[in-house]
């Protein structure tokens, strides 16, 4: 009666699929991680992650010098000011004791010459300009293109530097500069005296803080230290100049020059190129800055991940379930940070994170396809055999079954209808009201014996073969299976009663009884039959002692006969002896009993 896939569904063939499951969606999000919405995700992550607690380096190492409002208002000119302004403020930084000074502006194209030869007889080794590098695209192809100071700015001493920074698609500055001669690499060389760390691969940047992070002064009071400043403020200091300015003021060349980074997300500010340009000199002088995982780690990770959702899934209780869920999407979350904040080395979460809920909603999503299946499987095996809320128990925890054979203590029972062959020879020219009429008989029967919690095994014509104990434990078993017979047998009467109503006219059938045997032994129950069909049965030596008591009820006169052992199992019943009998098979007689 029970079907072979009710146990497949607990087979190792069964627990290989949540494997094939998470395997397919490691797979499709290792694909999803190479686009380009993932890494948007990713890059997001990080802007998040980068600014909790972030590293901080002890003090920073540029001092801003900002072309802003206040300087316009102050210098009464609109950009560009006359180069001999900057020349005058080199001259008065070198006075206030400044150790390099970078110009974050781009003086590329000659203005007036006696301006331009300020700015050149200013000059020094202690000056770095910035030079671009910018990729111009052509419906014929793309040409690279550079644009350098002026030559004779290079020519009286200055070194210059690419400032040009590369966003990524989301407009967010995250990378380092990978150039070798960059505008923050030449300047941390002046400034130090010794080559600045390289490195081959692409870093991100680690912000430090929001805009206005960086002490920062205005141009003009750089211009008149000792009038706006502090004692010694820039004595020793290295200083970057360049544009901060809080409104769409029209400028020229250089323009608004502010960026979207990590700590946009928190502060919906950007931040100025200046200080973008002092955040990469701290990240290149205390080595802050912070590795990217390489493809085959974060493909090994989100195969890791999609794994862990196989342990995350065991339990069954959605609580317990969940729980390990949010403690496991936690622990890839902090993973990641720890990585980030302790060894400079980014593993995003976003692509892990996903291939985890994904596989645990996989592997539930396969699990309740599985209940469903197997809650009708359990149906039609068992529905007709045990009461409903045994099958439903059973459905809900199918762990309860031992469909193996299995040696387990029973009581049988079988009961058969004394003069039912007089009932048929009547109603031999209607077969399909004799079927109606056994199934009247059988029907209250059936409800009797399931509503004790008992197995229905056969009907073999209109004999029930029932026991207990099985497939679910019965403690009582032996009790419930006489409380089911004496059911039955005060039932006959009903039964009797409805057999009257649907036989023939004139039919002349005596009042049917009903025989009853029930005894209690060790067993072996399990499915048995063929590779093709099988039924959840009983065999041994209790089972066909059953069998024959209930045949000698008959000649014994008695309704019900009862084992010993049964009589044993239940000592709360009444029983009274009827004889010591011997069976077909045995040498020894057995004592009976009824009630």
């Amino acid at each position: 009666m029970a079907e072979p896939r009710i146990t497949a569904m607990l087979s190792p063939r069964f627990r290989f699929s949540g494997v094939l499951l998470v395997a397919v969606v490691a797979l499709l999000m290792a694909l999803l991680s190479l686009t380009t919405f993932m890494r948007d995700l990713d890059g997001r992550s990080f802007d998040y992650l980068s600014t909790v607690a972030p590293a901080l380096p002890e003090q920073p190492g540029i001092t801003l010098i900002a072309i802003d409002e206040p300087s316009m208002d102050a210098i009464g000119q609109q950009w560009p000011w006359r180069r001999s302004q900057h020349a005058e403020l080199i001259g008065q930084l070198r006075k206030a004791g400044t150790k390099a000074i970078a110009f974050d502006v781009l003086f590329a194209e000659p203005s007036d010459d006696a301006e331009d030869q300020a700015l050149v007889d200013a000059m020094g080794p202690d000056i770095v300009l910035a030079a671009d590098e910018s990729l111009i695209e052509r419906p014929y192809g793309s040409t690279l293109v550079r644009t350098e100071p002026m030559a004779e700015l290079i020519a009286g001493g200055a070194r210059s530097g690419i400032a040009s920074l590369s966003m990524d698609g989301d407009g967010v500055l995250r990378n380092m500069p990978v150039y070798q001669d960059g505008f923050m690499t030449t300047l941390l060389e002046m400034a130090d005296g010794a080559p600045a760390p390289q490195s081959e691969t692409v870093r991100r940047i680690q912000h430090f803080g929001a805009a206005g992070s960086y002490p920062t002064i205005s141009y003009y009071q750089a211009l008149d230290p000792e009038a706006y400043l502090p004692p010694d403020y820039l004595k020793d200091q290295v200083v970057v100049i360049g544009f901060a300015l809080q409104t769409n003021a029209d400028v020229a060349t250089g323009g608004i020059d502010a960026f979207e980074t990590a700590y946009t997300l928190r502060s919906r500010q950007l931040t100025p190129g200046i200080e973008v340009q002092a955040t990469i000199f701290d990240n290149l002088r205390t080595g802050l800055s912070i590795s990217i995982s390489p493809l085959w780690l974060s493909l090994v990770i989100i195969a890791l991940a999609s794994a862990l959702a196989l342990l995350v899934s065991r339990p069954k209780e959605p609580g317990r379930k969940a729980l390990l869920l949010a403690l496991a999407l936690l622990a890839i979350i902090g993973g990641s940070w720890l990585a980030l904040q302790f060894g400079r080395f980014w593993i995003g979460p976003v692509a892990p994170s996903a291939a985890l809920v994904l596989s645990v909603i996989a592997i539930a999503t396969r699990d309740f396809a599985g209940e469903q299946r197997r809650g009708r499987e359990v149906q039609n095996a068992f529905g007709q055999y045990l009461a409903p809320e045994l099958v439903q128990k059973i459905a809900d925890d199918p762990e309860l079954l031992n469909l193996g054979g299995v040696n387990r203590e029973l009581t049988i029972l079988f009961s058969d209808i004394r003069g039912f062959t007089s009932i048929a020879e009547a109603m031999k020219d209607d077969p399909q009201g004799l079927t109606r009429m056994i199934n009247t008989i059988l029907t209250p029967l059936s409800n009797i014996i399931l509503s004790h919690g008992g197995t229905i095994d056969k009907y073999m014509g209109d004999c029930v073969m029932a026991f207990w104990n099985a497939p679910l434990d019965d403690p009582d078993h032996a009790l419930h299976a006489l409380e089911a017979a004496r059911e039955m047998l005060a039932e006959m009467d009903n039964i009797n009663q409805a057999i009257q109503t649907m036989l023939p006219a004139g039919a002349n059938v005596p009042v049917i009884r009903m025989g009853i045997g029930i005894n209690t032994g060790t067993c072996v129950v399990g499915n048995m039959g063929s590779d093709r069909r099988f039924d959840y049965s009983v065999l041994g030596d209790a089972v066909n002692l059953a069998s024959r008591l209930e045949g000698q009820c008959e000649e014994q006169g008695v309704d019900i006969l009862i084992g010993q052992t049964t009589v044993s199992a239940a000592p709360s019943f009444s029983f009274r002896k009827v004889a010591d009998i011997q069976v077909k098979g045995r040498s020894a007689t057995e004592p009976t009993y009824s009630f």
